[in-house]
């Protein structure tokens, strides 16, 4: 592994799909240059999952400072312009050390390094009717300049832009056309794209779902099991649908890592498609 030259003080930013070892780059460049790592990942934003989810472990923690993980309740409203506050909110601070940005969720690092446009907030009565309607549907309802940047598999996103289109009566790109200046730009930061080889990326994660059941991942289901709530984005992550219907009894376990197995493949092919798309200016850090 090659990094490029890091100074002392300028934020470094980690972006890689998932079981690309992140996390771990980031421990080791806090330990050598000093810094405090920030969760850049939608999913380890909540407090329910730290095993399913592959959050920093206690041990972890305590080899360094860790923000942002686990601090939001498993129903809360939790989106990229919720994440963007807060790390404006860390950039301007002068209590913490230099910022190592650490995720998978590449539309954070979007509104981080190349701004967000400010849309109002949806109406809890329009994302209801939104939870209601098809994926086509949805889809169908898109302006064509949306549906043409967007990722049209991803519910989220794709929901997402049909609830800023109905509130607003504006596209989503109509609003991101008009976006401000970023709060972060590239030029004043060190971004790292990890980049690796697919067949090492796909058995690290085959040896993750077994690694997850070893650590405690269905206790964590069994404590969620009465809170349980699929349209939740807590409850979307990858792993907790599988295990929640093993432990309902409507699969096996074979059957669940199989299934958590080809969503994280899927997944992880979705977060390279997408860097590669996105961050041709990052520093390419190749693992394998």
């Amino acid at each position: 592994m090659k990094l490029p030259s890091i100074d002392q003080t300028s934020p470094i930013l980690i972006a890689g799909p998932t079981a690309s070892g992140k996390s771990e780059l980031a421990l080791q460049l806090a330990e050598t240059y000093g810094g405090v790592i920030v969760n850049a990942d939608a999913s380890q934003v909540f407090d329910c999952w730290r095993v399913i989810t592959a959050r920093p472990s206690a041990a972890d923690e305590a080899r360094a400072p860790h923000l942002l993980y686990g601090h939001k309740p498993f129903d809360a409203a939790y989106s990229a312009g919720h994440w963007l506050r807060e790390i404006k909110t860390l950039l301007k601070s002068e209590a913490h050390e230099r910022l190592i940005i650490v995720g998978g969720t590449g539309l954070y690092f979007n509104t981080l390094t190349k701004g967000m446009a400010d849309i109002p907030a949806t109406p809890p009565e329009i994302r209801a009717e939104a939870d209601q309607v098809s994926l086509s549907k949805l889809l169908a309802d898109l302006e064509e300049d949306t549906r043409e940047r967007i990722d049209c598999n991803n519910r989220m996103r794709v929901q997402r832009a049909w609830e800023v289109q109905r509130a607003t009566g504006r596209s989503l790109t109509s609003w991101q056309d008009g976006t401000p200046p970023p709060t972060l730009p590239l030029a004043q930061c060190i971004p790292l794209h990890l980049v690796s080889d697919k067949e090492w990326l796909e058995d690290r994660i085959r040896r993750r779902f077994d690694m997850m059941i070893a650590a405690g991942a269905l206790e964590e289901v069994e404590q969620m099991l009465s809170r349980y709530d699929p349209s939740l984005p807590s409850c979307k992550a990858i792993g907790v649908p599988e295990l929640i219907s093993y432990r309902r009894n409507l699969i096996s376990l074979d059957e669940a890592r199989e299934r958590a197995s080809v969503a994280t493949r899927q997944f992880a092919k979705r977060q390279r498609t997408w860097f590669r798309s996105k961050m041709r200016d990052w520093h390419s850090v190749h693992l394998q």
